[in-house]
C-alpha cells in the first residue's frame, strides 16, 4: 500500500530545486529548512519524498524497535515540567521508588517476553530538593541517585541479561563514566534549545535541568566518552518552527562532531488532566510529518529517526512516508510512564502497519548495529561480550528470536 499527496498548485521552484540540492547534497541549509517546517499542503508531497530518498540510502526498506520492558526507578524529580504526569513529590501516595526486588521482578517479566532492552527511566536529581528521599538512599548506602542507579543497571544486567538503557537526566562526565560499564546505552532528550521556555508561564519554568546549554552539554559529554546516545525533540511545548529546527542543527552539529547519537526521536506533547499544559493545543499529524521530514532532511544519513507510535495511534503509519526508521522502544509488558494514558501498539500490529506500506520491520537492541559493529569504541568489553551473543551478521536480533 502507498499513499501519494498530490500537490493543489505548483510549488515553488526554488523551493524545489533547493531539495533537490539537499538530496543530492546531503545537507540542508537552514534557511530552506525554516520555510519547510512551515510546508503547505502543496509543498509536503516533494518534502515528503526527499526525506524518503534520503531514509531509503541510509536503512533502505528496514525498519527497527526494541521489545523493552520500562522501569521508572523513581517518580521524584527536582523539576516542574508544566506537561509532566510522571513525576510526583514525597507527599503524594503515588510517589514511589522502586527495591533491587521489584527491579528485579519486573526485569524478570520483561526477559520471560522476550525483551532484550531494559529502559530505566527516572527523574533528576530529587535528592537536591527532598530531604526524605535523601535519607531513604542514605539507609541503602547511596548518597545520589545516580549510584543506585549504576548498581539497579548492574543488577539487571547480571541476573537477566538485559540490556540496561539509562535515562537519569542531566549528567556530568563522571556520572556517565559510572554508568557506561553497566549500560548498552544512555539518553537525554535535548526536547528544546528555546530559553524562552524557562521564563514565567513557560513550560521548562521551575526547571534548572531543562536549561538547553547544561542538556547540550551532557549529550557532548556522552559524545567524549563513546556512549551510544538517545536524544530529541519534544514538539508543542510553546516552542516556534524555526527553534524546532535550531534543536535538530544543535543535535546535528554534536553526532557531526562525536559520531554517538545513534537515534533522534521527534516526540509530539499530549495533553493529560493532571497536568498545567492540560488546555494546551496539540501538535496535529501534519507537524509530525512536516518535522520528521525535514529531521530527517537534516540529520541526513548519519543516525536514526524516531517518533513513538502511541503518541499518534491513528496515523502513526504515516510516519513512514516522512523519513521515519525506527519505532523505539515497544514493551509487551509494561506501560509507558511518562505518557500512562496512550498504550503500546501490539507488536503484531505495529508489524502489520509498517508491512503495509511496504517496510520490513526487525528487532534491534538497545544499541543499533552501527555501534554493535563498532563495539571496541562504543561499548565497554562485558558489554560488548553479550551484545554479540544477541545479534546476527548485520547487527540485529535474528528473525528467529523474534516474538510476535
Amino acid at each position: 500500500m502507498t499513499l501519494e499527496i498530490v500537490p493543489l498548485r505548483p510549488v515553488d521552484k526554488g523551493l524545489e530545486r533547493a531539495l533537490a540540492d539537499a538530496v543530492d547534497s546531503g545537507s540542508l541549509e537552514p534557511a530552506v529548512a525554516y520555510r519547510l517546517i512551515e510546508a503547505d499542503i502543496d509543498t509536503l508531497p516533494l518534502l515528503l519524498e526527499a526525506a524518503r530518498t534520503i531514509r531509503e540510502r541510509r536503512s533502505g526498506r528496514t525498519v527497527t524497535y526494541s521489545r523493552k520492558v520500562f522501569l521508572p526507578l523513581t517518580n521524584l524529580c527536582r523539576d516542574q515540567c508544566a506537561y509532566c504526569t510522571f513525576v510526583r513529590r514525597p507527599s503524594d501516595p503515588r510517589a514511589h521508588t522502586m527495591t533491587p526486588e521489584e527491579v528485579l521482578a519486573v526485569a524478570e517479566a520483561g526477559r520471560a517476553a522476550g525483551c532484550k532492552e531494559a529502559l530505566f527511566s527516572l527523574g533528576d536529581k530529587p535528592e537536591l530538593r527532598y530531604a526524605s528521599y535523601r535519607a531513604w538512599l542514605a539507609a541503602r548506602g547511596y548518597a545520589r541517585t545516580i549510584e543506585y542507579l549504576r548498581d539497579m543497571c548492574a543488577l539487571v544486567l547480571e541476573r537477566t541479561g538485559l540490556l540496561p538503557h539509562a535515562n537519569p537526566g542531566v549528567m556530568t562526565e563522571d556520572d556517565i563514566a559510572l554508568l557506561r560499564p553497566v549500560t548498552a546505552s544512555m539518553g537525554l532528550m535535548l526536547e528544546t534549545i528555546s530559553e524562552r521556555l524557562l521564563e514565567r508561564g513557560g513550560a521548562h519554568r521551575g526547571c534548572p535541568d531543562k536549561v538547553p546549554a547544561v542538556r547540550l552539554e551532557t549529550i557532548e559529554a556522552a559524545g567524549r566518552l563513546r556512549v551510544p546516545f538517545t536524544t530529541g525533540i519534544l514538539i508543542g511545548i510553546g516552542e516556534t518552527s524555526h527553534e524546532r529546527v535550531d534543536s535538530l542543527y544543535a543535535i546535528r552539529a554534536l553526532q557531526d562532531r562525536y559520531g554517538h547519537i545513534q537515534e533522534v526521536i521527534v516526540q509530539n506533547f499530549r495533553r493529560k488532566s493532571d497536568i498545567r499544559m492540560r488546555d494546551w493545543p496539540e501538535p496535529t499529524l501534519l507537524d509530525m510529518l512536516r518535522t520528521l521530514a525535514v529531521a530527517r532532511l537534516i540529520l541526513g544519513t548519519t543516525t536514526a529517526v524516531q517518533a513513538p507510535p502511541n503518541l499518534m495511534p491513528d496515523g502513526y503509519d504515516l510516519y513512514l512516508l516522512a523519513g521515519l526508521d525506527d519505532w523505539g522502544g515497544v514493551s509487551p509488558v509494561t506501560r509507558d510512564f511518562i505518557n500512562p494514558e496512550r498504550a503500546w501498539p501490539h507488536l503484531r500490529e505495529l508489524k502489520e502497519r509498517t508491512e503495509r506500506l511496504g517496510f520490513t520491520l526487525r528487532e534491534r537492541l538497545a544499541v543499533y548495529p552501527e555501534y554493535v559493529r563498532q563495539g571496541d569504541t562504543f561499548l565497554d568489553p562485558a558489554i560488548r561480550e553479550q551484545v554479540a551473543g544477541m545479534v546476527d551478521a548485520g547487527g540485529l536480533v535474528p528473525p528467529e528470536k523474534e516474538l510476535w
